[in-house]
């Protein structure tokens, strides 16, 4: 019993140190245009445009809704 409770609180240390606070001089860093996912909205909201336009489809990018078909 007692190694048991010993090995829930080191793996519950485990997991609580992947926790972290930011200080406001290190969100310059995490900021960084290269830390985004798409850095750019304006070519990727075109070429969502673009490609919905050509398929004659819209949608599939995120989460728009069920699957009824609206928005």
């Amino acid at each position: 019993m007692r190694t048991r409770l010993v090995a829930a609180a080191v793996a519950l240390a485990g997991l609580a140190a992947g926790c972290a606070s930011v200080q406001p001089w290190q969100r310059a860093r995490l900021s960084d245009p290269c830390m985004m996912f798409d850095p750019d909205t304006g070519q990727v909201t075109y070429a969502a445009h673009w490609q919905e336009s050509r398929e004659g489809s819209a949608g599939g990018f995120g989460v728009q809704g069920g699957g009824c078909g609206c928005k």
